[in-house]
């Protein structure tokens, strides 16, 4: 449970009892904007209220004096130990060390559930991420957002959002013909045709060797000598069909699930782009017109003419965007309207796409969009992954012939494993770029945090192991050790881990609300390195260590500190999607 609620309500309980006392004004009905945040700095306490600043100015009392009220109410709860006005008027509360010590029982409780909420409230939301045209595997940049995308959506369901997975198949317009061209090659080639340098234009990879071998193998020479507009659309349902294979397999290897797989061919199709397009025209939304000149150097194919356009600039946008090309073809803007429409009356309102780092340009737009044909009732959050930056120490990775430009997420999940690349891919929050050296992530080291975090939970569960094997009647079940004296939990360092720890749920809060699942594997690495540290402290001072085997009461109340300390890091790791480490070679 996240204590900072739990206290909260406390805290404004007892507001409105000073207020029905008549010793402060009467309250507004609103209180949201009073908060409890961790304080600063530990020597002030152990978390702190704004309440006196919040309600200064609505009381018409000083925030001192307001604070001075505040804390007197807040030294009869019983977890405080102190409380102190400072500053402006932050009211700082220290609680007590059996508060402390209740929260890791609930730890010890929850188990690697812990952390779990209902912040969201079942809240319908949709995560789509990936959504790379399906021309070829998924590259190195793909990964980025694939486990990006993948662990907001396990963090958003962390804390009760009701969560669905997608992946927008990108298979209309000219990089699917392209395709189909590049694969109706490789079709030449497995009937025996020499084909040479694959031409300018054409995709080069050998990762369409096998597609044109299911082409001979589907339609034998059927298509061999016949002119494109007989073969193009069959070439080209295979192929996608066989990219769209392949990229179920890339994603597997991250152990990526999504729920839905949309097809932007659909949207052309049924006439949903028609349908979506006349809901904002019926909103006087769209109109012709003639666009300005676009800033700066004009392109050189630049030209003023009629076109359709939708009113985006009433929308947040910088200019209102066209839906038509000059053939009279929707552009992709249009489907992409049709297409969040269609997330839309399937019940999301809460929508966020995870994109490439070649795409910051076009947020304001898509915002619009979604805003407009919603009626304000829809809301999307872009997430922007930036690059990703590979070497082999230090020098940059080569590129490979299977994919015939790129490096592929496959080729990195096999060198250095699933666990490796989802944890390094969120050591940076997300819209700052990453350097990932093969090298680097697979030291163990300090250095390397996947490593650190890893090494955490495999060194605590080392230790429950040693205390079954030195005392062989000793129960170590959560449960037990849940009851276990957890007053032996005493020094500094003991509860400074115990207070990290019940500060997770509302950390694992704050990272949904701001879809930052970045924020989970830091947490994990501050955690693991103050349980090192007091490993360490263990060496030095053999009154310190875990296991006594002359104080089993000692023993079991540190062992419930050792299961807790596995649990939370369990719990973050799930919403990453990493493999908690049983022991490490």
């Amino acid at each position: 449970m996240n204590f900072f609620d739990s206290l909260g309500l406390d805290l404004k309980a007892r507001l409105l009892s000073l207020s029905a006392a008549g010793t402060i004004p009467a309250l507004p009905q609103d209180l949201s904007a009073v908060r409890l945040e961790p304080t600063k700095d530990a020597a002030h306490g152990d978390v702190a209220t704004n309440a006196a600043l919040a309600l200064s100015k609505l009381l018409g009392v000083k925030p001192q004096v307001l604070g001075q009220h505040i804390a007197e109410a807040m030294r009869d709860h019983p977890a405080v130990t102190e409380a102190s006005v400072a500053g402006p008027g932050f009211v700082n509360l220290r609680l007590s060390d059996d508060f402390w010590r209740a929260r890791l029982g609930e730890i010890l409780a929850a188990g690697p559930a812990y952390g779990a909420s209902a912040l969201g409230a079942g809240i319908r939301t949709n995560v789509e991420y990936v959504s790379a045209n399906p021309t070829g595997p998924l590259h190195v940049g793909h990964c980025r957002g694939a486990v990006f995308g993948d662990a907001l959506a396990a963090l958003l369901e962390k804390v009760g959002y009701d969560v669905t997975r997608e992946y927008y198949i990108n298979d209309a317009g000219g990089q699917v013909d392209t395709l189909a061209r590049s694969a109706h090659l490789r079709y030449r080639e497995a009937l025996g045709e020499a084909i040479g340098e694959i031409p300018e234009g054409l995709y080069p990879g050998d990762y369409l060797i096998p597609v044109g071998q299911g082409l001979k193998t589907k339609f034998g020479d059927r298509y061999l000598n016949q002119p494109e507009e007989i073969w193009l659309v069959p070439v080209k349902e295979f192929a996608i069909a066989a990219m769209m294979v392949m990229i179920r397999e890339d994603l597997a290897a991250l152990n990526i699930k999504q729920d839905v797989f949309f097809s932007e061919a659909s949207l052309h199709k049924s006439g949903r782009i028609d349908q979506a397009l006349a809901t904002l025209t019926e909103r006087g939304l769209i109109y012709e017109g003639v666009l300005e000149a676009p800033k700066g150097k004009q392109p050189e194919d630049w030209e003023p003419r009629p076109q359709t356009l939708f009113k985006a600039s009433e929308f947040g946008d910088d200019t209102d965007r066209p839906l038509k090309k000059s053939s009279g073809a929707w552009t992709y803007f249009a489907a992409d309207i049709a297409y969040h429409f269609d997330k839309f009356t399937r019940g999301f309102t809460n929508q966020i796409d995870v994109w490439g780092a070649d795409h910051g340009g076009y947020i304001k737009r898509m915002r619009a969009a979604v805003t407009a044909i919603s009626g304000g009732a829809a809301e999307l959050d872009v997430k922007i992954c930036q690059l990703v930056k590979l070497t082999r120490g230090g020098e940059p990775v080569k590129m490979s012939k299977r994919s015939g430009s790129f490096i592929t997420l496959r080729e990195v999940v096999d060198e250095v494993g699933r666990d490796v690349v989802r944890f390094m891919m969120l050591m940076r929050k997300n819209d700052a770029p990453i350097d990932f050296d093969f090298e680097k992530v697979t030291e163990q080291s300090k250095d390397n945090p996947i490593f650190y975090v890893q090494y955490a939970h495999a060194r605590a569960r080392s230790v429950l192991r040693n205390a079954k094997a030195e005392l062989p009647d000793l129960d170590t079940d959560r449960a037990v050790l849940a009851a276990a004296p957890l007053d032996r939990i005493v020094t500094i360092d003991e509860l400074a881990l115990v207070k990290q720890m019940a500060a997770f749920p509302r950390l694992l809060e704050s990272a949904a609300e701001a879809h930052e699942p970045h924020r989970v594997a830091f947490a994990l690495y501050d955690l693991a390195a103050s349980f090192h540290g007091l490993w360490n402290k263990g060496k030095e001072d053999p009154s310190l260590r875990f296991i006594h085997v002359n104080d089993p009461g000692l023993t079991r109340a540190r062992l419930s500190l050792l299961q807790a300390v596995c649990d939370v890091i369990a719990s973050g790791l799930g919403i990453l999607g990493v493999t908690p480490a049983e022991e490490m070679r």
